[in-house]
């Protein structure tokens, strides 16, 4: 059944055999646009998307009204509901003009249907495995790294914004859509706190009156696997968490840099406002691209009503609590002594 779904073509295997991921998933994607007119709809319609800015302390969040994340945002992800459906990354599940890239032998690059970027694309394991980051982390660096000409790849935990946590996937996304990609770096002078700073790796944990997150960063790979490893197991343990503790990442490389992870650190899938009554009721289910800075409102409505206050009662509810987060960080700090 995969083969089907392979798509043929000799600049695509050159590209993937010379690790320029980039170059091979602009062919994939200019290939289904010709091929699958529904997609070709979905990325024409995000030309004329609603946006909108608000100010913070030294940065920005964007917020774009786009229905076409309706599906996306409300989706039920409780284990009855998971069971009840077919998985919609499955092979044998995908769309019949819907093709894609083997990467690595254990992925499969498609175009993501629902984008929210020009270029946005799924990179969906091509076994049928739940959503946990331990395993795959070292696949995520190199994809990251293979990528790296022009995306930038997300992860979404499987209890805080995967629209399908049974099945193992990243995204790749434009690089710098996100505007905490070309933040960070100030975020981490003004509101962040230096876990370790040495010349192959560096840990910082970040507050900025918004979002918690720990941003991890190195030229070697093993050193960030390591960190990687050491942040997960303090994290499991301070969280009780019973499969995988609650955070987003945003995975780029620089050749010059390396690496720079930032984990978003969380305590809640969705804020109350998401299960208020119809009148009350801001549908918005955050995840890393909104915690990245670009904030999805798929109603109307809601893009209408959206302030400055609504955004940081969302991101701070479904942010890591004050105490778990300086407890981290006091975890962190005696841990890299």
């Amino acid at each position: 059944m995969i083969k089907n779904k392979i798509l043929n073509n000799n600049n695509v295997e050159f590209y993937i055999r010379e690790g320029d991921y980039t170059k091979a998933a602009s062919i994939l994607f200019e290939q289904q646009l010709l091929r699958w007119h529904l997609l070709k709809e979905r990325y024409d319609a995000l030309e004329d998307l609603q946006t909108k800015e608000f100010q913070f302390d030294g940065y920005k969040i964007k917020v774009q009204y786009n229905p076409g994340r309706f599906k996306s945002s409300s989706a039920k992800t409780d284990e009855r509901s998971i069971k009840n459906r077919e998985c919609f990354l499955c092979v044998e599940n995908l769309p019949e003009p819907q093709q894609g890239i083997l990467l690595i032998n254990k992925y499969l690059l498609l175009c993501n249907p629902f984008p929210i970027f020009p270029l946005h694309f799924t990179i969906s394991s091509v076994k049928h495995e739940p959503q946990n980051i331990i395993d795959h982390m070292e696949n995520m660096l190199e994809l990251t790294k293979h990528f790296s000409c022009g995306y930038s790849l997300i992860y979404n935990g499987p209890a805080c914004g995967a629209s399908a946590p049974d099945h193992f996937h990243f995204q790749a996304v434009g690089k710098n859509f996100m505007l905490i990609e070309d933040d960070f770096h100030q975020l981490k002078n003004e509101h962040g706190k230096f876990i370790l700073d040495e010349e192959e790796l560096m840990v910082t944990s970040v507050d900025d009156g918004l979002r918690r997150f720990l941003v991890i960063e190195s030229t070697e790979m093993k050193k960030i696997i390591n960190a990687f490893k050491m942040f997960y197991k303090i994290y499991v343990e301070i969280s009780s968490a019973i499969t995988e503790p609650m955070f987003n990442i945003i995975s780029t490389y620089k050749t010059e840099h390396g690496w720079s992870l930032i984990f978003f650190l969380r305590d809640k899938h969705r804020p109350e406002l998401f299960n208020s009554k119809e009148d009350d009721r801001l549908l918005v289910s955050p995840a890393a691209v909104d915690l990245g800075g670009l904030l999805i409102v798929p109603r109307e409505k809601d893009f209408e009503r959206i302030t400055r206050d609504l955004i940081k009662k969302v991101f701070t509810e479904v942010s890591l609590n004050d105490n778990t987060f300086l407890k981290l960080n006091r975890k962190l700090e005696e841990k890299f002594k």
